[in-house]
């Protein structure tokens, strides 16, 4: 018999931000794979567990396993729906195996500490990914959100909208790690953005 895969979104990192239902069926399972620090933060005794690591396939190999004797939880971080394991799964697994928990997003959590609505943004990842220079155009009033890593860090990623023909003096908001007691959202805007120091693994917000 196949069971469920169960896709729970545990939020941006802080506890604070994960919905009781995640909790619910975290508590409730027999398996449970996800991150180290998910299972470091979540697993308890008695459960068994597997990490998600570069190793994408070996998780997924884990998942179909153990799916055929119960159901397995899978933690993601942020939002299941954004920029998971979850299109992963999808592409290996029928869509009637997969149950799936929302959870909140590092990107929703940024759009929030600057108080700004975000269901028109433009919303792209960096992360591990080249950018696709036509996305990156200049436009009066245009919003975009940029997840992003070392390498496309918030220096980096300056460089890149000023080469597209943003203005210089447009306003970009940086937050890293978000939810945490050490969190910290820079104000600042793309020309100081090149020379203030590069911040790593953040969301941008940039607000033209």
């Amino acid at each position: 018999m196949e069971h469920k895969i169960i896709v729970v979104g545990i939020g941006p990192g802080s506890k604070d931000y994960i919905l009781p239902i995640a909790l619910k069926k975290i508590a409730a399972a027999k398996i449970l794979v996800g991150s180290e620090r998910a299972l470091a933060d979540y697993a308890a005794d008695g459960q068994k567990t597997a990490p998600i690591t570069a190793d994408i396939q070996a998780a997924i190999a884990f998942i179909r396993e153990e799916s055929q004797q119960e159901d397995v939880v899978v933690m993601v971080s942020g939002d299941p729906g954004y920029y998971s394991l979850l299109a992963a799964l999808r592409n290996e697994f029928d869509i009637s195996r997969l149950e799936v928990i929302p959870g909140v997003s590092s990107m929703q959590v940024a759009f929030s500490r600057i108080a700004l609505p975000w269901q028109n943004a433009d919303l792209m990842s960096l992360h591990g990914r080249l950018p696709d220079y036509a996305s990156l155009a200049y436009e009066k009033g245009r919003v975009v959100g940029i997840l992003t890593d070392a390498e496309h860090n918030s220096q980096r990623i300056a460089m890149l909208f000023l080469d597209a023909g943003w203005p210089p003096n447009t306003p970009v908001f940086v937050g890293e790690k978000l939810s945490y007691p050490d969190e910290n959202m820079v104000q600042t805007n793309l020309i100081r953005a090149t020379a203030e120091p590069a911040i790593r693994h953040c969301i941008m917000v940039v607000t033209g």
